[in-house]
């Protein structure tokens, strides 16, 4: 016979599978919205980015989605392609144009995701997919961070993004993930919009936007 704590569980996982569906719903809806009446704009800042700084105009990279599952990112290409003598790649730094650099502050170079956002690849709200060679990087606990679909923002882009350690931005992360509900987004989103018209926390000290993570003590 099933204790009171085992027929709790069941109704506690339609809770979150309800939940998970509402906010698939609505960030399905408002992406789609966004997406058509953003649309001059985007075909806009396309033109501008293929003029300023060539082909081709989306960045395209896999990164770690729900579960740590890939999936391929889009944003709005911000850097040149110029070399060195070498024939190397130069820095971030160096190739990040000054329209580049506006691209990145007003968070312009992040509509594409709108794409991932219907998708249902992405959220509007949750924590930044990042890299694909971090994964093997992450304690257990950071690992968390892909219980739920990455987000456009999250709760660590609105409480530092580029300006805080990688430490404090994963563990920004887990907070959401164990935190999460529809009005902590409405929240972050809010907050969101406040930080991209303060241009805040867009980069870390001496870098185009952030140092590359190399692992915490375990």
């Amino acid at each position: 016979m099933a204790t009171g704590k085992e027929r709790r569980q069941p109704a506690k996982a339609r809770v979150t599978s309800s939940a998970g569906v509402l906010k698939r719903a609505c960030d399905f809806a408002a992406a789609l919205v966004l997406t058509m009446a953003l649309s001059p704009l985007i075909l806009l800042l396309a033109l501008l980015v293929r003029v300023k700084l060539g082909g081709p105009v989306l960045f395209r990279q896999f990164r770690p989605g729900l579960n740590g599952v890939p999936f391929q990112m889009v944003k709005f290409r911000t850097m040149t392609d110029e070399r060195g003598p070498d024939g190397a790649l130069l820095t971030d730094a160096e190739r990040l144009t000054a329209f580049g650099r506006m691209l990145r502050a007003t968070s312009l170079d992040e509509l594409p995701e709108l794409w991932n956002v219907l998708k249902g690849e992405m959220s509007f709200v949750g924590p930044r997919p990042l890299l694909m060679e971090y994964l093997p990087l992450y304690s257990p606990e950071q690992s968390r961070r892909h219980e739920v679909r990455p987000g456009i923002t999250g709760w660590a882009q609105v409480n530092g993004r580029n300006a805080i350690s990688w430490e404090q931005k994963l563990k920004l992360d887990v907070w959401y993930v164990d935190k999460r509900s529809f009005w902590l987004d409405l929240k972050i989103i809010g907050k969101t919009i406040i930080c991209v018209f303060a241009r805040s926390g867009i980069s870390a000290p001496g870098e185009a936007t952030m140092g590359r993570f190399s692992g915490s003590e375990r």
